[in-house]
């Protein structure tokens, strides 16, 4: 699981009495350490993802302030920026109507020292929130454990490795749970950070079938249901999409031109250091399986022609090549929703997605098992 926003807290209300119009707010916040002069922001994060400045106000003697609105966008995600100065503390709020909430915050941090915060609200999504980060943390702190003790005895490493995928799999399950009683509350986007797009895609499709029932046209929203249709398209099972490009001649080959073999997609550049450690391995598959039916089309990242083409010779990759030298903004890269390489897809002779992300011993044990080889 990816914990990106892990240093942020979110915050969601479902409505607090009758005393509460639905689409007011109130955040009282009280700052532990403050700038003298500088002034607590609230923020409004647009669909772009940009943080765009609503209000700002001093604290007052006892360290405090208090922000008052109605809601953007019938719910949206906000951002408290202590003091707006370098490395500040932020906090992410997601608001969407009746919410009460009150902040204690450190308000104050370095680089060395992060700044923790606490929230109280009767918000039954906050606790949800709350509960995931404290399964979250729990596995983090146990595999800062048992790091100390591989450390210690390193011939425990097999034991060890077992304990941590028992672990993680339990802590997914619960965080799947938690997502799912989340419903079409603005705080589930935000919760889908706690799960892996490549081995929890179905998580990703139910959520967005629910979004698209009720808010499908949610600024929040929107993007989210894009990414979820891009991502569908290369989902194992799916037909691969098309990749023409040139090869390094300047001549255009097309991926649908290898069907009739079983073909891996390997996204690489020559500037990639992961990639060249992993190509002698790619080499061996190569010569052992090539005469059985299988080919590699490698889609290079790369700017520069001339590093692509001598990368190419040094390493010895004797399949077909292609690129368009557009770095991250790769055709083929953007087509296949590429963010890290390398990358690989295995496609069957139809051209549908058999797997990704195989390299190494599991590639070469994926395709022993499909020709079945010894």
């Amino acid at each position: 699981m990816k914990h990106r926003l892990i240093l942020f807290i979110l915050v969601l209300g479902l409505g607090l009495g009758k005393a509460w119009a639905q689409d007011d707010f109130e955040i009282r916040i009280k700052a532990k350490q403050v700038i003298p002069g500088k002034k607590i922001f609230l923020e409004y994060i647009n669909a772009r993802g940009q943080a765009v400045k609503l209000d700002s106000l001093l604290p007052d003697a006892q360290q405090q302030v208090v922000f008052k609105g109605k809601v953007l966008d019938q719910g949206a995600f906000y951002v408290l920026n202590f003091f707006d100065v370098v490395n500040p503390q932020r906090i992410l709020l997601v608001l969407e109507g009746g919410e009460k909430v009150e902040v204690q915050a450190d308000g104050v941090q370095s680089p060395d020292l992060k700044a923790s915060a606490s929230i109280s609200s009767n918000a039954l999504a906050l606790k949800q929130m709350v509960e995931l980060m404290q399964v979250s943390a729990a596995l983090q702190q146990q595999v800062q454990v048992w790091n100390a003790e591989l450390q210690k005895q390193p011939n425990e490493r097999q034991r060890i490795q077992l304990a941590f995928e028992k672990a993680q799999a339990e802590t997914k399950a619960k965080v799947k749970a938690i997502i799912q009683q989340m419903g079409t509350h603005l705080v589930a986007l935000w919760a889908t950070n706690f799960l892996n797009q490549e081995e929890d895609f179905p998580e990703f499709e139910a959520i967005a079938a629910r979004f698209q029932q009720s808010r499908a046209h949610h600024p929040q929203v929107k993007p989210f249901l894009e990414n979820i249709k891009r991502l569908k398209g290369v989902a194992v099972g799916n037909e691969a999409p098309e990749i023409q490009l040139p090869t390094p001649t300047g001549a255009s080959l097309a991926l649908s031109s290898l069907r009739g073999k079983y073909v891996l997609i390997d996204f690489w550049a020559s500037w990639c250091g992961p990639c060249r450690v992993e190509n002698p391995n790619v080499v061996k598959t190569y010569a052992k399986f090539k005469d059985k039916g299988f080919e590699i089309l490698g889609v290079s990242l790369d700017q520069n022609k001339a590093a692509w083409i001598k990368a190419i010779e040094t390493d010895g990759l004797v399949w077909k090549h292609v690129s368009d030298l557009q770095y991250w903004n790769s055709v083929a890269a953007q087509a296949y929703r590429v963010n890290a390489i390398p990358m690989t897809y295995l496609l069957d002779p139809q051209g549908k997605i058999l797997a990704k992300g195989l390299r190494g011993a599991k590639l070469d044990e994926y395709l022993q098992a499909l020709f079945k080889t010894p």
